[in-house]
């Protein structure tokens, strides 16, 4: 019987995991039940694979699973979750950004009752005041938009109870964001503060393109106000229309006719009308492409190899 799981999805991460697997395996050696090291290979084109092997064939308590391509990273902790045994399962990542010294710290909080316990991020050591500004912006705004609340300055790395856990693993939706479908499952949740390292080795994955998509993600999938966004600016449109026809009306009926004003009008409203229409077509677009994806019914991802499992899901 497996009491704890460690989810650790790896795309490109040769340099970190020898570091990364030293650091895990001493604090696993210290907890107080056995314990499972979940690596989940996203499709990496570097040795990641090939280390995962000989990490396995040395220590079984190592598991793997390698994607047969690379799915992204919210569908990576997804099949570590779907595979993971344990009681608790924590999730981290391998540049170790993650001090794997804090799972004794969450353990701590799931002993005491705690369903899920997140790991706040106090300061993040040598990362550009743009990217800190605009994680900033993002849990803020995410949480004005959402239905339910998303603690601000945390990211994947969290322990969940085994309950929280299959109740993740029941949903079947293709879009996940996990630490915003943590918060909708509800139970007992609380924080652990510390401060995020820098990256150990390697270059930073998440760029601004993929940052920007988790986003996207995070909103669509948790909330409808974006569609009532796109109403409300149908309804300021309307009201502008109009008050622009009496406007020129007036113009018509008391002053003489200007040319050059005509035609500023009429492009700023074209401007405008067409300008609030993509942006309205545009969040429909993200609804409707979800919808899409989800009647297709494909798998989350496929399996290229598996190793260490008592069966594969």
């Amino acid at each position: 019987m497996i009491t704890y799981s460690i989810i650790i999805p790896v795309y490109n991460e040769e340099a970190n995991l020898p570091e990364m697997y030293r650091r895990v395996v001493q604090v696993i050696e210290e907890l107080d039940g056995p314990a499972e090291l979940v690596l989940i290979d996203d499709g990496s084109q570097d040795r990641s694979l090939a280390i995962l092997d000989e990490l396995h064939q040395r220590d079984p308590r190592v598991h793997y699973l390698s994607l047969a391509r690379n799915f992204g990273h919210q569908i990576a902790v997804t099949a570590g979750l779907q595979y993971a045994q344990g009681e608790a399962v924590v999730i981290m990542d391998a540049d170790l950004q993650d001090p794997p010294e804090l799972v004794p710290q969450l353990i701590e909080k799931w002993r005491a009752g705690y369903h899920v316990v997140y790991a706040q991020r106090v300061s993040r050591a040598r990362e550009s005041w743009f990217k800190k500004l605009m994680a900033y912006g993002f849990y803020r705004i995410l949480n004005r938009f959402t239905d339910v609340s998303i603690p601000t300055d945390t990211g994947d790395f969290c322990l969940m109870s085994r309950q929280v856990v299959d109740i993740l693993n029941s949903m079947p939706e293709k879009h996940r964001y996990i630490r915003g479908l943590r918060a909708w499952v509800g139970f007992p949740q609380t924080a652990v503060q510390f401060n995020r390292d820098p990256r150990f080795a390697g270059e930073v994955k998440y760029t601004f393109r993929k940052s920007l998509k988790l986003a996207i993600d995070g909103i669509i999938s948790l909330s409808r106000k974006p569609l009532k966004i796109a109403t409300y600016l149908g309804l300021v449109t309307a009201l502008v229309a109009i008050a622009m026809m009496i406007l020129v009306l007036f113009w018509r009926i008391y002053n003489a006719p200007a040319q050059l004003i005509g035609y500023t009008l009429i492009t700023i409203a074209i401007f405008f009308l067409g300008a609030v229409q993509l942006i309205c077509l545009g969040i429909l677009g993200e609804y409707i492409g979800r919808i899409y994806d989800e009647v297709k019914q494909r798998p989350l991802y496929t399996v290229k190899k598996a190793a260490g499992f008592d069966e594969v899901l």
